[in-house]
């Protein structure tokens, strides 16, 4: 229990967010053309980077999320 009290969830970028739900749109439209085995295995993945997405997006602390704001601004 100690463990999930220290857990900090780190900011994820939206670029992860556009990854995971187009990987998962693609995989569904292909899926009888790249076979059941593949498409299953990508589903699990994209499916696993959206659910750590909702998470990050959940339980990260809001001060860390502007200071990447900020840094991306900078970088433009």
């Amino acid at each position: 229990m100690g463990l999930l009290k220290r857990f900090k969830a780190a900011p994820l970028p939206s670029s992860f967010f556009l990854t995971s739900i187009l990987g998962l749109l693609i995989t569904a439209f292909y899926w009888g053309k790249i076979g059941d085995d593949w498409a299953f295995t990508f589903i699990v993945v994209f499916g696993l980077m959206f659910i750590a997405l909702m998470i990050s997006m959940s339980k990260a602390p809001a001060d860390s999320q502007i200071k990447l704001d900020e840094a991306s601004k900078k970088k433009r």
